[in-house]
């Protein structure tokens, strides 16, 4: 039976829309290489500008949900938008972003959100390993988790920051989804299950219901666990939906973790912070001497300024057995009048201290 008259006549439409669609992301496309041509000529001007990006998505993002009855979800501006810059920026010039890998682990599903699928992806076999190409340059920005909601920080990502020069230019909190995957359908088969120990402990539980009798085995990353289960006829993998796409892999079970509200935030390193937004976070770590009330003076340096800490923790301090330090989230920008002003108190206390930058508050995306 062929199509009926209005469908033909609605399909033609929506074929002339998309070749309008595709001859203004030819414009687009133009403009983003003048732009590269400008930049270059002023070399102080770095080409890839994030706190831009998140302002144009941000706009549009906004300017979607305000029409209340426009057809176009909302929610999918930002996706959209996002490929299409990261194409254009391509044309300026592609930027190479490390991350943790291989390809399918969580960490690269957080590089692809934030910097889209044209940016040359750099991978690392460890933490630090992103942390030191993002030193020596051999990529612009590095990609690691910072902390997970359910299993707290990431203390290869901290040990990080101890070990390295590098700055947090921007963060990025994505729900992670955790997924049983293998080359069968039947749970019964599985006698091991492959991931990373971040991975299993936020399905303890799931675990212990549903595979009791089955071996767990560590891998170095989500990714690596479903390379392994690949290979094992009665293996599983927890790891994400697209480690099961790269993989070839089937999802048996979606959503295992323990805790429905699971999401990992993670940061984008550089060699320098960002510029001031006006909803901003500023990392740091700080030491204090080893005497009676210095930690309490410590803190106090930001009560008196009116700053509000929302995360402190200690971490051993490395080579000083027995010592620690600090990592501390707070709220503001090291530009602020009362943050700076808190700062130089800490500073005149003694110990270390390094702010490990300053960016722009993060937006929950879905995993």
């Amino acid at each position: 039976m062929s199509d009926a008259p209005d469908l033909v006549a609605l399909r033609a439409r929506i074929d002339e829309l998309d070749d309008r669609l595709l001859d203004l992301l030819d414009d687009r496309a133009r403009v983003a290489e003048a732009i590269g041509r400008v930049k270059r000529e002023r070399a102080a001007v770095t080409l890839h500008d994030p706190e831009r990006e998140e302002r144009v998505l941000s706009r549009l993002a906004a300017r979607q949900a305000a029409r209340g009855a426009a057809a176009f979800p909302a929610a999918s501006v930002r996706p959209v938008f996002r490929e299409v810059m990261s194409a254009c920026l391509s044309l300026e010039q592609p930027i190479a972003v490390g991350y943790l890998g291989p390809p399918g682990t969580f960490t690269h599903l957080a590089a692809r959100t934030a910097f889209g699928l044209a940016a040359r992806y750099v991978e690392s076999s460890t933490i630090g390993g992103v942390f030191e190409a993002v030193e020596r340059g051999r990529v612009a920005v590095g990609v690691v988790p910072m902390e997970n909601s359910t299993e707290g920080s990431v203390t290869f990502t901290l040990d990080g920051f101890l070990e390295h020069e590098v700055q947090i230019r921007s963060e990025l909190v994505l729900d992670v989804a955790q997924c049983l995957l293998a080359s069968f359908d039947d749970l019964a088969r599985v006698e091991r299950v492959y991931s990373h120990p971040q991975a299993i402990a936020q399905c303890r539980r799931w675990l212990a219901s549903n595979l009791p009798q089955a071996q767990i085995v560590t891998t170095p990353s989500t990714a690596a666990a479903a390379r392994e289960a690949e290979q094992d006829d009665a293996g599983a993998a927890i790891a994400s939906r697209l480690a099961a796409e790269l993989g070839g892999l089937r999802v048996i079970r979606e959503a295992i973790q323990d805790r429905a509200l699971n999401a990992t935030r993670f940061v984008v390193l550089a060699p320098q912070d960002a510029p001031p937004t006006g909803d901003d976070r500023t990392s740091l770590v700080f030491s204090t001497p080893n005497e009676r009330g210095a930690l309490r003076r410590a803190l106090d340096a930001f009560e008196a300024e009116g700053v509000n800490l929302s995360r402190i923790e200690s971490r051993p301090a490395g080579d000083r057995p027995w010592e620690y330090v600090f990592f501390t989230d707070l709220d503001g920008h090291r530009a602020d009048p009362a943050v700076s002003a808190a700062l130089d108190r800490l500073r005149g206390l003694g110990g270390l201290l390094r702010v490990l930058g300053s960016y722009p508050r993060a937006r929950r995306s879905g995993g």
